[in-house]
């Protein structure tokens, strides 16, 4: 549906572009016959949790396909962090971006870990080792990096500096399943790297995640603790807390990586066409990624800056009112969540390329539900409001006026 004039928007009463809503990152299915087959079988052998073979299985070929010793699959990826967190021995003050979301600082928090926010690259929105470096305390435990938007972290820098300085380095990669850094798969790094597989993932189980490491015995400390610490029927020999995935989220697994190859395929064919279709559209940055590595492309990043005429916050409200959910990801940033924002008031200061990052970063819909017809229509929204942002600030203003 072409909008020739302001008030065709939907945000002003016109009929949305989309009758149904598109979300960033609604759900791949996979081969539904395929996975009810595994439910099935599941179902007959009424083993439904407890490291059950479809656990089993879903590790190995995660760890084949990582090139990765270990892998433990995990109810959700914020308690795989939590989970590897403590198995590393942090404590005191671990160092982490505030641009990510709130689960990397929360996985601290839960353990009375204080996470002490260091601002990111302009450029790749990863954490800058040389701020690291300026944050580091004798309280300083440990680094957690976030591979952001599947993009790797410059792990290289970061540990030599974590080698130098004896702190522990772990990964949240909830962004960067089936990535690579230099041909090496994301899941190698640092001590150990933490996957998330909740359902708006490009790679799901429902709801999961998984720890990957190459260190036998941090993998055994892992193990213990995701199963209440038990080594056998009644042996209990570490705390512990209930991390396990169950057999069903693992049925999904299993059935997503047979589809893994169509699922990466539409994210890039849609980001392709993204990248065509917003060329040109002045104030706006797409973020660009790495060719020569393995990528998922499942996040349609850009940046809105002044040159565009229109707010992030005006856009993204005009693409709502067209049943486009795109998303600010991650504002307001960490810093300026609860309870970061009491014990930390003054983080912001510390933090410009996070603020600005903050208030410019729009997610765009993508995913095997979303078509190329479908971004063209989304890019040409995007351009019309664009094209006419001060009309539309100023009309917008006009109609919160009124209702005042």
């Amino acid at each position: 549906m072409t909008k020739q004039f302001v008030t065709d928007l939907a945000v002003f009463g016109g009929p949305p572009a989309f009758t149904e809503v598109l979300h960033v990152g609604r759900p791949n299915i996979g081969d539904r016959d395929r996975l009810l087959a595994r439910i099935d079988e599941m179902l007959d052998r009424r083993w439904l949790t407890n490291h059950g073979p479809f656990v089993a299985e879903l590790e190995a070929k995660l760890a084949a396909f990582l090139g990765v010793k270990h892998v433990i699959a995990m109810c959700n990826g914020t308690v795989a962090l939590e989970i590897a967190a403590r198995a590393l021995g942090l404590n005191g003050e671990v160092i982490v971006p505030a641009f990510t979301f709130v689960a990397t600082a929360h996985a601290l928090q839960w353990q009375e870990i204080t996470p002490v926010f260091c601002d990111v690259d302009p450029q790749t929105h990863l954490l800058d080792p040389a701020r690291v470096e300026a944050m580091i305390t004798p309280r300083t435990s440990g680094i957690v990096g976030v591979h952001l938007w599947g993009q790797p972290c410059n792990v290289d820098a970061l540990a030599e500096i974590a080698q130098r300085r004896g702190l522990r380095l772990l990964y949240d990669a909830a962004h960067a399943f089936a990535c690579s850094r230099d041909q090496r798969m994301i899941g190698n790094f640092g001590d150990a790297e933490v996957f998330s597989f909740h359902a708006t993932k490009f790679f799901n189980t429902f709801e999961g995640g998984a720890v990957a490491t190459n260190d036998d015995d941090l993998a055994q400390r892992i193990r213990l603790m995701q199963n209440f610490g038990f080594t056998g029927l009644d042996t209990v020999v570490y705390i512990g807390v209930n991390g396990k995935m169950s057999e069903v989220s693992a049925a999904m697994g299993l059935t997503g990586l047979e589809g893994l190859d169509t699922f990466v395929a539409a994210n890039r064919r849609n980001y392709d066409c993204y990248a065509a279709a917003l060329a040109g559209v002045p104030g706006l940055r797409m973020l660009r990624y790495d060719r020569q590595e393995h990528q998922n492309y499942q996040y349609i990043v850009l940046e809105v800056d002044e040159a565009a005429g229109i707010s992030r916050d005006v856009l993204v409200r005009v693409l709502h009112a067209e049943n486009v959910r795109a998303r600010r990801y991650f504002y307001p940033g960490v810093h300026r969540m609860e309870p970061y924002r009491s014990y930390f008031p003054h983080a912001g200061l510390l933090l410009p390329v996070t603020e600005r990052l903050a208030g410019q970063v729009l997610v765009l819909p993508t995913g095997t539900a979303v078509s190329p017809d479908d971004i063209a229509q989304i890019a040409q929204l995007i351009a019309f409001a664009v094209a006419n942002g001060p009309a539309i600030s100023r009309e917008l203003n006009r109609l919160e006026k009124s209702a005042a």
